[in-house]
């Protein structure tokens, strides 16, 4: 297989600048677009990936299921010098339908020049093999939208017309400040780009925490896509960033309302099903990152306490108050 030789994400100002998305046609039925078709893409997607994770939920969330094929890549990725995704879930260490050991096999047979981290969640061209999607940050809102004709008929409207200028507004914040700025933090290589990340991110946490004193969901007690962008964040917080990335300021457990939050959120089957602590831990805590995974022992941590997610939450008094 040709050898990919990753761009940096590191600024030489010790900033994390994540990779852009290569394969981002949009799905729909015009010249040019990837056309909407039951059967004809998987979806690859790892429990470990907060990107990733909100496509799975989405997708169970309008019912999906049927239309495109879902598999899964491990949490724990191979050993060898680059970062990549690869199907020891599977047996044989093979994904049953594409036929691939590592999902840089499907990248490269898109783009045998691409020279970026393959990453989740990837839709492949079934037929070809071929990686045709990678934007995460609409992906979700192509299944909201032009998925639609495929989606069961009481499938929630995670993106209504009359909302969507302002939730792709709140969107843009919550990647920046909260999603993508864990990461900053995380993989930051200096002093300053660091604290400025940690700062930004408990800024705008407190920013959601008081938003949520006042409805359910981030739009009133409607559930939108956005709703699912930042649980997919908050998911990981205490079992991941908040020690591996140094995002220790407050545990999300320390805030009043998006821990009550999160756990409404959780409650839902399709949050509950794709939220795998375990797989978290082991990515986050064992696994490479901007790289592979080497031989180093890396200990998996045993908390926090996942059974208290479980617990009764209080969001439904908002139920009350509508």
């Amino acid at each position: 297989m040709t050898e990919l030789l990753y761009k940096s994400e590191i600024a030489t100002n010790g900033k994390f600048e994540r990779q852009g998305n290569e394969f981002s046609t949009p799905f729909g039925d015009q010249a040019g677009q990837l056309p909407v078709v039951a059967g004809k893409y998987r979806l690859i997607w790892s429990a470990a990936c907060p990107w990733a994770t909100r496509s799975a939920i989405v997708i169970k969330l309008l019912g999906l299921e049927d239309a495109i094929s879902i598999g899964k890549a491990s949490p724990l990725r191979p050993k060898k010098e680059f970062a990549d995704w690869n199907f020891d879930l599977d047996d044989g260490g093979v994904d049953p339908v594409l036929g691939i050991h590592e999902l840089s096999e499907a990248y490269l047979k898109a783009d045998p020049n691409y020279d970026g981290r393959p990453t989740v969640p990837a839709i492949v061209d079934i037929e070809s093999g071929k990686v045709v999607q990678n934007d995460y940050f609409k992906l979700t809102n192509y299944y909201e939208v032009e998925w639609q004709k495929f989606q069961r008929k009481d499938a929630p409207d995670l993106y209504p017309e009359k909302l969507r200028p302002d939730i792709d507004a709140l969107n843009d914040i919550i990647f920046h400040d909260v999603n993508n700025g864990v990461y900053k933090a995380g993989f930051a290589t200096s002093q300053a780009a660091y604290e400025a990340a940690y700062d930004r991110l408990f800024y705008r946490l407190d920013w959601l925490e008081e938003r949520l004193s006042h409805h359910r969901y981030l739009f009133g007690n409607q559930l939108t896509d956005s709703d699912v962008r930042l649980y997919t964040t908050l998911a990981r917080f205490d079992a991941a960033y908040y020690d591996k990335f140094r995002c220790n300021k407050r545990r999300l457990r320390d805030y009043d309302n998006l821990w009550e939050y999160a756990k409404d959120l959780y409650s839902i089957p399709a949050f509950k099903e794709a939220t795998e602590f375990d797989a978290i831990k082991i990515h986050y805590h064992t696994s490479g990152h901007l790289t592979g995974t080497t031989d180093e022992f890396k200990a998996i941590p045993k908390g926090p306490d996942e059974s208290v997610w479980l617990a009764p939450n209080n969001r439904n008094r908002f139920e009350a108050q509508a």
